[in-house]
């Protein structure tokens, strides 16, 4: 999954390692609770050997549960499956509406569509009696000490950048990169198949959704998505918000680290 999630490719790692890349099959589901040790590892590794490491991100709970200090309950696999199977068998509504009466501000704050979530928020309530946070702490504390940057621009600018990235998408070849991902296992995929972008060409290809319809909603989806990041970086504590479009970008951000 290279053009969808527009990974670097390697010839642009200007010779400095890059992790956690190409580390899932299509077929795996991705785990924020799996994720934080994994990377944790790997910063810890990188700073034994005096050198800085740089997290960049992307999802904001994937990013916070690495910079600060998230605990994440454990999983129940027999309990998971028997979720995924009513949400398979009903959709999203009857889990919705238990866990608006077990955990209702975690439901409102997932809504009644993301079914992945609404498993997993279940699943921690049933293992726990407690809710899933899913959000960043009232005070966050830092799990090692952190500069965060972030970068700013316009909501006009940002709003092309993203629709222009969505069309740039299709040009690059992602319909042929889908087709190489159903054999695959990707129309299994718990998470790849679900994708911004890749549940959109994956649409495309069965005939569910025509090539400008699939376009679109990956560019309504993503705008949507982006407004949220924004809302969940704003949060952080003590954050430097540097102009995207600074010709001295990298000098500036190198003065605050």
């Amino acid at each position: 999954m290279d053009i969808g999630t527009a990974k670097l490719p390697p010839w642009e790692w200007r010779g400095l390692p890059h992790h956690l890349f190409d580390v899932l099959d299509v077929t795996d589901e991705a785990a924020v609770a799996r994720y934080q040790p994994e990377a944790r590892r790997i910063v810890q590794e990188i700073r034994e050997r005096g050198s800085t490491p740089i997290l960049v991100g992307g999802s904001g709970l994937y990013v916070s549960s690495v910079v600060f200090d998230f605990r994440f309950p454990g999983t129940d696999t027999a309990l998971r499956a028997r979720l995924e199977a009513e949400l398979a068998a009903n959709g999203p509504g009857t889990l919705f509406q238990r866990l608006l009466v077990r955990a209702p501000e975690t439901a409102k704050r997932i809504g009644s569509s993301n079914g992945r979530r609404i498993v997993r928020a279940l699943e921690v309530a049933e293992l726990t009696g407690a809710a899933v946070s899913g959000a960043l702490p009232e005070e966050p504390k830092p799990w090692v000490p952190v500069r965060v940057l972030g970068l700013a621009a316009p909501r006009e600018q940002l709003v092309q950048r993203l629709d222009a990235r969505v069309e740039r998408m299709w040009a690059d070849g992602l319909l042929a990169e889908v087709e190489g991902l159903i054999p695959l296992g990707i129309e299994r995929g718990v998470t790849a198949r679900r994708a911004i972008g890749y549940a959109q060409a994956l649409a495309e290809l069965s005939g569910e959704l025509t090539r400008s319809e699939a376009q679109a909603q990956t560019q309504r989806l993503t705008r949507r998505y982006a407004r949220r990041q924004l809302s969940w970086f704003k949060r952080y504590p003590g954050i430097h918000w540097l102009d995207h479009d600074d010709p001295q970008l990298v000098v500036a951000a190198l003065a605050r680290l």
